[in-house]
């Protein structure tokens, strides 16, 4: 059956050798629709962003952009505003027919750090075409927070697909009908649209602005580091407020939603006519986020949100995204928030996992 595999699918390809690693991958990196993909033990810091593009190898091209390298292994510091590549330790041999999407996992989002997959031959950030046999890179920039990383951080996933899994807006409508996706009257447009919350039912605190100079987060600190050093709070009691050009929000959407044992889902930015804000780091939504199914009564999509040239407001219930909802080829052996280390089931304003409560 055409859709996303599922987690014992993605074991088969392990098996298979379809899905390889210098180092043996775990059952920890493992999702219900996802794999973990880990950091090898050297960055490369390059001069700039760039593709392979086509025929041309990722490590053929570094050579021209490199400026110097470093050891990852017993930690090393990526600043912020600089972009870096690192090898994975993870590689595909995809066979004919499956395709596969890469993303930052969530924790990563929601620190500004803008990371990519890319590969050998690649003309496209994050897509894999059928067959591909070869490296994953990942492109890591951080553009809030200097960070600590080590080898084996799981900072970016891969999804995979056989044929084609996208619903259309009547098969949308229709999963609604049948279990509904989320609270409130549905807004179906390519997608299922969800808007900002600045209203919040109880006080007025509506979400957060990253702070320009702080210190580096070690990313594998959990529950770590004060929120105020790295943070400042958003309140309003007017249902609105003005994105700063070049700042960096977290914000919380209006609809609880839910994603249902056999679908996934892919967070897509809304790209405003105006072109002054987007929300711009796509997600991964595995099945059981928010559903009854895995203990969830729906969950809110956390907003990682950056104003661009002109101060921009924005207004309470303003649509600025969309959930792109696909089948799955099989439900999967583990739901979202069943039995796994899920951060964010039932999840409403919330940072990442690095900051306490």
């Amino acid at each position: 059956m055409p859709g996303v595999l599922p987690d014992s699918a993605i074991r088969r390809m392990i098996a298979r050798q379809e899905i390889t690693a210098a180092t043996e991958v775990t059952g920890a990196q493992i999702q219900p629709a996802s794999l973990d993909l880990r950091l090898g033990a050297v960055a490369y810091r390059v001069r700039a962003s760039f593709l392979a593009g086509r025929d041309v190898k990722v490590a053929d091209k570094l050579a021209d952009f490199e400026m110097h390298r470093m050891d990852l292994t017993h930690g090393a510091v990526l600043e912020k505003g600089c972009v870096y590549l690192l090898p994975l330790m993870e590689g595909l041999a995809l066979p004919r027919g499956v395709t596969a999407v890469a993303n930052a996992k969530s924790s990563t989002g929601r620190l500004d750090l803008l990371t990519r997959v890319i590969t050998d031959g690649g003309t496209e950030f994050d897509r894999i075409p059928e067959g591909y046999h070869g490296p994953l890179y990942a492109e890591i920039c951080p553009r809030s927070f200097s960070v600590l990383v080590r080898p084996g951080m799981r900072l970016n996933q891969i999804r995979f697909r056989e044929g084609h899994a996208t619903l259309d807006d009547a098969e949308l409508a229709a999963l609604h009908a049948a279990d509904p996706l989320v609270t409130g009257t549905p807004v179906i447009d390519a997608g299922l649209g969800f808007s900002v919350d600045l209203r919040p039912a109880e006080g007025d605190l509506v979400g957060y602005r990253a702070k320009p100079h702080t210190g580096v987060i070690d990313l594998d600190r959990i529950g770590h580091y004060t929120a105020g050093d790295f943070w400042e709070e958003l309140h309003t009691a007017e249902g609105r407020i003005i994105l700063d050009p070049g700042a960096f929000y977290i914000l919380v959407s209006r609809e609880a939603v839910t994603i249902p044992p056999d679908y996934a889902a892919e967070m897509a930015p809304y790209l405003a006519m105006v072109g002054e804000f987007r929300v711009h780091y796509a997600g991964f939504f595995d099945p059981g986020f928010g559903h009854r199914a895995a203990g969830g009564t729906g969950s809110r999509g956390v907003l990682e949100v950056r104003c661009h040239e002109a101060p921009f407001v924005l207004e309470h219930g303003q649509v600025v995204g969309r959930l792109v909802y696909e089948r799955m080829a099989a439900r999967p052996d583990r739901l979202y928030g069943a039995g796994i280390a899920s951060n964010y089931q039932g999840q409403g304003l919330k940072l990442a996992k690095n900051f306490r409560a």
